[in-house]
């Protein structure tokens, strides 16, 4: 993995459209290289109305649903250990691809704590913001559990 970006939802989507072109001229294709691509969705919207899947380009997909909060709220989804675990994997199994694109709605608390934390591991470097907190510290405290794992 070369790269972590972090986006909101509409960037993510048009991130993903810049490496589309029509049949037989892929020269117009504004981004050539490999990602995957981890999706964290609302809880109360049932989700953004739309997924990510693979492609040419996009060798995989981890949709995730959790809500942007940082303790137990009814009706509300809090980010866990199993996520993280399965936030892990999904790094380990796609780790070839070029870029590893993170959305939630905004890209600025949610995403920016998964990317924060997988940049500091992976050795790279990402835009700086107020991260959620609660969400970092599970990855955090997890990613010591998952590494007696492998």
């Amino acid at each position: 993995m070369k790269r972590i970006l972090v986006r909101s939802v509409y960037d993510a989507f048009e991130y993903v459209m810049d490496h589309y072109y029509p049949y037989g001229l892929e020269e117009f294709a504004l981004h050539k290289d490999s990602y995957a691509v981890i999706s964290i969705q609302d809880t109360h919207t049932d989700g953004f109305g739309f997924r990510f899947t693979e492609s040419r380009t996009c060798k995989g997909v981890l949709t995730l649903y959790f809500d942007d909060i940082v303790k137990v709220v009814e009706g509300a989804v809090l980010f866990n250990e199993d996520m993280a675990d399965q936030i892990f994997e999904f790094v380990r199994k796609h780790e070839n691809a070029e870029t590893l694109l993170i959305h939630c709605y905004g890209g600025l608390s949610r995403s920016l704590a998964v990317g924060t934390f997988l940049a500091g591991i992976c050795g790279l470097k990402i835009q700086e913001g107020n991260i959620n907190q609660y969400v970092y510290g599970v990855l955090e405290k997890q990613y010591q559990k998952y590494l007696k794992t492998l």
